[in-house]
Formats: C-alpha cells, structure tokens, sequence
C-alpha cells in the first residue's frame, strides 16, 4: 500500500482516539513527502478548501501571527503568558512538538486534551477524505493547521497565537487575517524551499504580511530588513521595529531569570522572567509589542498583565532548567546562532564541568554547528533521539574524536539511557545539558520527567 493510499484508508474510517489521529497525521506526512508540492499560486488552496467545508472556524478567530527562523515560539508562548495574565482565552499553535502531538495545541494556558484533539480532527476527517483525491489534496501541515482553528473555534478563545510552521507567504497558517503580524528573526534556513540569500528568506516570511496590520520585527540585516519593509510598504502595513519604536534591555541574568526593562512609545517597565537566555529578552519585547499593536489591552492593563503572565511564563526546550544542583538544562539549539546563544546562557550558571549529550537531526551540518555546542564542553555524549530524523551518533563521535581527540567521549544509541546514565555520573556542581535538535531536547524530558 502507497503512502498516499495509507493515508485515504485512515481517513476514511471515525477517529476514536489519540493513537488514530497520530497514525493520521503520521501517513499525511509521508504521502505529501512523496508527491510534488503545489505550485506557488495555488500552495493555500488545500487548506482553504478544508476549511472552507467546515464553515471557515479561522474567520472567527482574533489572531496573533508569527513567523521568523529563530523565536516564534517563544514569541507566542509570551504572548500567550501576557494575554493569559489578562483574563483572555488564550488558543496557541506552534510547532514542533517535544513529546506529545498535543503539545501544538493550547487552550487557556494548558496542552488539549486527548479528546478535544480527537474530536477536532474527527471534525475534519470526512472532509479531508473527500479531498484526497484531489490534484493537489490537503498536506500533513495544512490538516494539522486546520485542526487548530478548528479546536479553538470550539474553544470559543478570545484570542489565537499562530506560528508560522515553515516560511510564511505559502504556509497553511497564511490563510489567517490577524491583528498583528511579527516576524521575529531572519537566518539561511531551508534554503531549498526558502531561497539561499537572507532577502530571499525574509521576501517568503513578509509574506504574512497582510494590507493595513501592524507588523512588529525583530532585530534584522540590512537586506532581510529591506524585503520586510518593501512588502510592508507594498500592503501600507504599519512597520514597528525592535531597537527604534520598543526596547530591552537585560538589567540582570541569573539561574533564577532575567530582570528586564522594556519600552516603547507608550509603555515603560521592569520585570522579572524565568528564563536562563538573555537571547529571550528580545521575544518578550516582541510579544509585548504585538499585544500593544493588536490593540487587545489598554496600556495600563498590558503593562500589570506583561509583569505577571512573564514572571510566570515557561518555554519548555528552550534553556529550560530541568534540575538543579545538579544542573539539567534542555534546548532545542540546532543552527549557529542558537548554539551561541546557549552556550551563553549556559556561561551564567558558572559550572565548569559542563556534560553536553548532543543528538543532532538529519541534514545539519555538524562542521559548524559541533564547533560551537563543544566549546566549553568537559565531556561529550553522543546519541540518536529521533530514529528516524537523528543522525547517527558515530558521526557525532567521529567529528568529536577527529577535532577534540582529548575530550572524554561516549556514544550511547538510545537517548533516555544517554540521558539516565549521563545524569548518574555528575557531581552536585556539574551541568548536563541535553542539545542539538528538539528531538533531543524532548528526550532530555522524557527520561528525567517522565
């Protein structure tokens, strides 16, 4: 049986529990990775049409829309923590997933639950099934997009907080007409679908950007910061950026947060968030900013919401503090410039044996990316979090063996034991930290939370 043929006979049948709705999205997956995509003019038409038979739940929807190749989901999990402060119904989708398909998907704060996400996609399903003969039927995104507006549709929320999944101008998400758009950072990323200069990128991540709302951005290049404004201009999109219209600035760091003051035009104050990357700050601005140009609160009450909903806001797999004393810290760092990023997160907890277990995804170059997770490193561990997406640990050990021959080295295949056995050996002052993908990331939670 076809990937594609696997997919029908799935759809075809009521979906009664969590197991069947992931055996769903898992053969959407593989379906759309066999067939072409559609071309540019007609890359939205799948998911609108799904949607469209379901009575469009998206148009319902007060929104919040995020693109950027680094932030976007901690922009909308702030976003969601600020707006939750305020007594909003906060619907927020992001993506990937650390361990649990639900993970994507919150209401008022919390992951749905299994039956509210059966029930979604059940919604969905005799749809779906009767467009997947189509030339160009719905994708593993497009159904798990839809999904999404569905469930906060029969949610009711006051407000839904969208990630961007990959781009933006052909995204499934771009069906959306927000409030606010935002686009966080701009790196060369997915370059085969994106394009190779970082104004081609930013070009496909302005694409969210929809005539007459408010765009917030983040701190860009010179060319990524032209494509924005060309687009901007192109839709006479209000354009507020990080650095000119609102500031941050990180007055503090400890393992114990951030204290940060952020301002703009119309807000100036100090907080506390408890966070370990500095990185941060900047997602917390943008989150802010979003919120105060979406015109969802008034200034005073965005100002008390913003000092609660970030003291309590969490980012898991993102600098996320597992244990102390030891030290566990889980991220999801697999490009550059987020490496750089952790390891100076890492720098402020001033542990010198420093255990990295590094599990790498696919297609990753470790020729730049290794350099930097191992710069401080006492140890390495190499493992394998995601059988099917993970490179395999030797080639981790490899590059490890050729560039740092010195460095105390294991190779453990499973990534809960790597994890398990790392952990056993660390003394009350030594920090483990669990990187390189947010597969490995998920792993790190699963064998120490679970």
């Amino acid at each position: 049986m076809s990937a594609s043929q696997s997919a029908a006979a799935l759809a075809s049948e009521p979906l009664r529990r969590l197991g069947d709705v992931v055996c769903l999205f898992e053969a959407l997956a593989a379906a759309e990775a066999a067939r072409r995509r559609p071309p540019p003019a007609r890359a939205l038409q799948p998911v609108g049409e799904l949607l469209r038979r379901v009575d469009n739940p998206h148009r319902r929807l007060r929104c919040i829309h995020i693109a950027g190749s680094k932030g976007k989901g901690s922009t909308a999990l702030l976003c969601e923590s600020i707006l939750g402060a305020a007594g909003l119904t906060v619907g927020t989708y992001t993506s990937p997933h650390l361990q649990r398909w639900s993970e994507r998907f919150r209401v008022g704060g919390r992951e749905v639950s299994d039956a509210e996400l059966v029930a979604a996609a059940e919604t969905l399903r005799p749809h779906l099934a009767a467009l997947l003969d189509a030339e160009h039927p719905p994708g593993f995104f497009d159904f798990l997009t839809a999904t999404a507006f569905t469930l906060f549709a029969q949610a009711g929320v006051d407000v839904a907080v969208i990630e961007v999944g990959l781009g933006g101008r052909l995204d499934a998400t771009n069906v959306v007409r927000p409030l606010v758009s935002c686009i966080t950072s701009i790196e060369l990323e997915h370059t085969d679908r994106l394009g190779n200069t970082h104004a081609a990128v930013a070009g496909e991540k302005a694409g969210i950007i929809k005539p007459s709302v408010p765009v917030i951005v983040g701190s860009l290049r010179a060319e990524a910061l032209a494509a924005v404004k060309a687009r901007a201009d192109q839709c006479s999109a209000p354009l507020k950026h990080l650095g000119r219209e609102f500031c941050v600035r990180v007055d503090g760091a400890s393992a114990d947060g951030l204290n940060l003051h952020i301002r703009s035009n119309r807000l100036a104050l100090d907080l506390t968030m408890p966070v370990l990357g500095p990185h941060l700050a900047g997602n917390a601005a943008l989150a802010l900013a979003c919120i105060q140009h979406a015109g969802l609160l008034p200034p005073h009450q965005l100002a008390e919401a913003a000092r609660h909903g970030l003291a309590r806001g969490t980012l898991p797999g993102r600098t996320e503090i597992l244990r102390r004393g030891p030290w566990v810290v889980a991220d999801g760092a697999h490009t550059a410039s987020s490496a750089r990023a952790l390891v100076r997160s890492l720098d402020v907890l001033n542990c010198r044996d420093r255990h990295m277990v590094i599990s790498v995804s696919a297609g990753k170059d470790l020729e730049t990316l290794m350099p930097i997770l191992a710069s401080r490193a006492s140890a390495i561990v190499a493992t394998r979090a995601d059988r099917q997406r993970s490179l395999a640990p030797a080639a981790i050990a490899a590059w490890a063996g050729h560039h740092l021959p010195r460095l105390p080295l294991r190779v453990i295949e499973d990534p809960r034991q790597a994890v398990r056995a790392t952990y056993a050996g660390l003394s009350s002052s030594s920090l483990m930290c669990v990187t390189g993908s947010v597969y490995a990331a998920g792993a790190a939670k699963a064998a120490l939370l679970d």
